[in-house]
């Protein structure tokens, strides 16, 4: 039998605790709304997309702290339906970062028992785009302690009307339909909903991000911009998340976090 000195777990509830982290109470899945780069760029005279390139560092950092306190699941908001509409020369610069993040990163991400997703009309992403989450969605030969899930090409309009039209189209009728229904035609079918939801940069909004997931979540907002948030920043949210007294109205027939 494993004696408690050596269990597997101990030193990362060790580490949580000196952080003032209870580990028994770290959300199972986080959401965050990766906001901030194009201002962080322009504070420092350079261009959007410098700002997105420098927040590649932010994601590692983020993906370490999920890995480190236990959460299972790390939702990143990376590209919105919304964002098709800026300037053609930056959506092709962060489709480019895209791929070439998903090379880069991949391998290693795996070793670390990290398994990665996407959500949203991936299929209006560019070839190269869709080959690299092709490759990389098989995810870490051994055991997986972290789902990042990607959304890209996402908007929670979107999703809710692609849920409904195939609802229709399977003849669905109204009285079929309930919470527990809609869970099931929804992007996020096989994820627990985010207990906890991150925005940076100041922003105090959630931007059409999973409308229908965050109905109960507990919401973090920070002044921090996007490409200057590390480990410290995660975990502070996470420490928000825990002083709160979560309370939820009734909701029958709803997934359940």
């Amino acid at each position: 039998m494993t004696s408690p000195s050596t269990h597997p777990n101990e030193a990362r509830d060790r580490a949580m605790r000196a952080a003032g982290i209870d580990p028994h109470r770290v959300p199972e899945h986080v959401a965050v709304i990766m906001d901030g780069n194009g201002r962080w760029a322009k504070r420092r005279g350079e261009e959007r997309v410098f700002g997105h390139a420098h927040g590649v560092e932010s994601v590692r950092a983020t993906v370490e702290a999920a890995l480190e306190s236990g959460v299972r699941y790390l939702t990143l908001y990376a590209f919105s339906t919304e964002n098709w509409n800026r300037p053609k020369d930056e959506v092709d610069a962060l489709m480019d970062l895209l791929v070439k993040t998903l090379v880069q990163e991949a391998m290693e991400l795996g070793s670390k028992g990290v398994r990665l997703r996407a959500i949203g009309d991936v299929a209006s992403l560019p070839a190269a785009c869709q080959a690299e989450l092709e490759r990389v969605k098989e995810g870490p030969e051994g055991e997986v302690h972290l789902d990042l899930v990607l959304a890209l090409s996402y908007s929670a309009k979107w999703e809710m009307v692609e849920a409904i039209r195939t609802m229709m189209g399977e003849g669905l009728k109204p009285e079929d339909i309930l919470p527990s229904t809609i869970d099931k035609y929804l992007q996020t079918a096989d994820l627990p909903d985010p207990e906890l939801m991150i925005r940076t940069s100041g922003e105090h909004r959630i931007s059409n991000f999973m409308l229908w997931q965050l109905a109960y979540a507990e919401l973090h907002f920070t002044s921090v911009l996007w490409p200057d948030f590390r480990k410290e920043h995660f975990f502070d949210a996470i420490r928000d998340f825990q002083h709160r007294e979560r309370r939820f109205g009734a909701l029958p027939n709803a997934k359940s976090s």
